[in-house]
């Protein structure tokens, strides 16, 4: 828990580093730009798309002539855009941690590692290829199991649960791996993930329930309308802050485990054990042997 708390109180200190503030808008740019582009391009397309399925609904149209009657007809015209909202949100909130740990989280750890563990060996276990097709794979899994989870999202209180815990199980998987990369060998790496994994799992759902807070900030109704512009580039750099503070806090804490792992490696008594065996043996070896044959006495030839 020591470990735990001192990881994270470390990292929102580094997310004050000028230089992370700075590289924090790569990401934004890039995001940015793919997010206003697909929107240009599919926004106006997809928004009819939706409103035609919930137009050709019996009873949602019922539905519309009741609320109609409430004087709240006016959910009917925000409903399409939130829905598209809230399917588009998980994309981004994937596309913009593959981001982070793509343009930041290197950079990151090797800030950590110059700061608190420069005398730390890197045993290099893994490189950017290995982090790259990890990270693909772990996306690729999340997004199926997104998809399957989806119709439970209609459930009030698992909508709360399902998509922070997958996105959760995500960051753990991509940010633990990337933290550990350069300094750990793949059993070191598979060592730490089987000891820290609850923890390293609380800390990725915790991080999800952060990068689930932008958002809110998209659905504000009639004012995302207004303001799309605006909320976009604002959603998606908080997402980059949380990811980025997210990558400080599993670069602090593995690389914490790690070094920790190995002074304990180091102190165990097995290690010593070959030597000391070694050193027993010997003399009761000697002991054992067969005493040499007496040189022939020449008084009795």
């Amino acid at each position: 828990m020591t470990l735990l708390l001192s990881s994270f109180w470390r990292a929102v200190a580094y997310c004050l580093h000028p230089r992370v503030i700075a590289l924090s808008f790569l990401p934004l740019l890039l995001m940015v730009g793919l997010a206003l582009g697909l929107g240009y391009l599919y926004w106006d397309p997809v928004l009819d798309w939706v409103r035609s399925l919930l137009e050709a609904s019996a009873l949602l149209n019922s539905l519309w002539g009741w609320l109609d009657g409430l004087g709240l007809g006016r959910i009917k015209v925000v409903l399409a855009p939130l829905l598209v909202i809230f399917a588009v949100t998980p994309l981004i909130v994937m596309l913009s941690l593959l981001a982070v740990a793509t343009l930041m989280t290197p950079f990151l750890t090797r800030l950590v590692a110059q700061r608190r563990f420069a005398d730390l060996e890197r045993k290099r276990g893994g490189n950017w290829v290995h982090s790259l097709l990890w990270s693909l794979g772990s996306l690729l899994l999340a997004l199926v199991v997104m998809l399957l989870s989806m119709p439970f999202w209609l459930i009030p209180p698992l909508i709360l649960i399902l998509p922070p815990l997958v996105w959760g199980w995500l960051t753990y998987r991509v940010l633990a791996f990337d933290a550990l990369a350069q300094h750990a060998s793949p059993e070191e790496r598979r060592e730490i993930f089987r000891r820290h994994r609850v923890a390293l799992l609380g800390m990725g759902v915790f991080c999800g329930y952060l990068g689930a807070a932008p958002s809110l900030l998209w659905a504000s109704g009639v004012v995302f309308a207004a303001a799309f512009v605006v909320l976009v580039p604002l959603a998606i750099w908080i997402y980059t802050l949380v990811f980025a503070l997210s990558s400080l806090w599993f670069a602090h804490y593995c690389l914490g485990a790690l070094l920790a792992l190995r002074q304990e490696a180091a102190a165990s008594p097995s290690v010593g054990a070959p030597v000391q065996q070694t050193e027993l043996v010997l003399p009761a070896a000697e002991a054992l042997a067969l005493p040499h044959d007496p040189a022939p006495n020449p008084t009795h030839s």
